[in-house]
């Protein structure tokens, strides 16, 4: 069936510990938190606007569930493992992602980053 055994809420939401966020009002203070975590923990690899070593993040958002990119970032060695769409993307970018994010209030607050950037490419679009 290539859902690997994985349970509806894992395949939307990712393999971890991150189950069924509830997201306010962007937090712009742990945005920018999360935008300094991003640059030393994730440019190496991922970009907003561009794909590179691993996957453009600026639409990240629009493509999975917050839960999902957290528990990217928390259990990536499972997620590379056992999820049939992190598989995928394997195939394609060729590494694995490994987890530089430990701690579930650095991956929160780069989740929120990349809401904030996530907002803005969509004002961008909209000519806003």
């Amino acid at each position: 069936s290539g859902t690997d055994g994985l349970t509806a809420v894992e395949l939307e939401q990712g393999i971890g510990p991150v189950r069924d966020l509830e997201l306010g009002a962007l937090d712009a203070a742990l945005a920018v938190e999360g935008e300094a975590l991003f640059t030393t923990k994730c440019s190496a690899c991922h970009k907003i606007e561009e794909r590179y070593v691993a996957p453009a993040l600026g639409d990240v958002l629009a493509r999975r569930r917050p839960e999902f990119v957290m528990n990217m970032m928390l259990n990536a060695t499972e997620m590379v493992q056992e999820h049939p769409t992190i598989k995928e993307l394997l195939a394609e970018f060729y590494t694995p992602m490994p987890v530089q994010i430990t701690e579930r209030e650095q991956a929160r607050a780069i989740l929120e980053y990349l809401r904030s950037v996530q907002t803005d490419l969509a004002a961008d679009a909209s000519g806003a």
